[in-house]
């Protein structure tokens, strides 16, 4: 009997975290509000991130809004942004740091193979490193689960990998 499989993963398109980083870079540059202002936009330490910049929350508050529509315009979620992070005030000058959240953390991957046994019993899922592994005899019963985890609201961007 032949079994089928995929994996859930937690990662980020470094090309289109670029791009969105380029679009926002653009758009902030050409945006009338933002004239002589300290409005703007650039890495963390090896990018794994993003620092906005502004005069005030108002002008950081805004950069965050161009980012969130460059990364929808994209098909990326805003989710992989970390906004836990406290705003920092210094010299009349807001600063964020907003680092991605790569990876599956332990807890939410436990959290999504709970929920796949209790709604998907004829699918099994198991936890390997930062990703959960779903198998099954039956491909409708993937989708099933596929769908299943895109209808819950997990704190992650979730992606579909390793169709087998």
């Amino acid at each position: 009997m032949p079994s089928f499989s995929f994996d859930i993963v937690s990662e980020i398109d470094k090309a289109e975290m670029n791009n969105v980083y380029m679009q926002a870079e653009k758009e902030i540059g050409t945006r009338y509000d933002f004239r002589g202002t300290a409005a703007g936009i650039s890495w963390l330490e090896d990018k794994k991130g993003f620092k906005l910049t502004g005069d005030n929350e108002w002008q950081v508050e805004a950069v965050l809004d161009i980012i969130r529509k460059k990364l929808a315009a994209r098909d990326q979620s805003s989710k992989v942004l970390d906004l836990t992070k406290e705003r920092a005030v210094a010299n009349l000058k807001t600063t964020w740091e907003l680092p991605f959240k790569e990876g599956l953390p332990q807890d939410l991957a436990k959290k999504i193979a709970a929920d796949i046994r209790n709604e998907a019993p004829k699918a099994k899922a198991q936890i390997q490193g930062e990703a959960v592994r779903v198998t099954s005899a039956s491909k409708d019963e993937l989708q099933k689960v596929i769908a299943l985890i895109k209808s819950k609201d997990y704190d992650a961007p979730l992606q579909f990998v390793n169709y087998r």
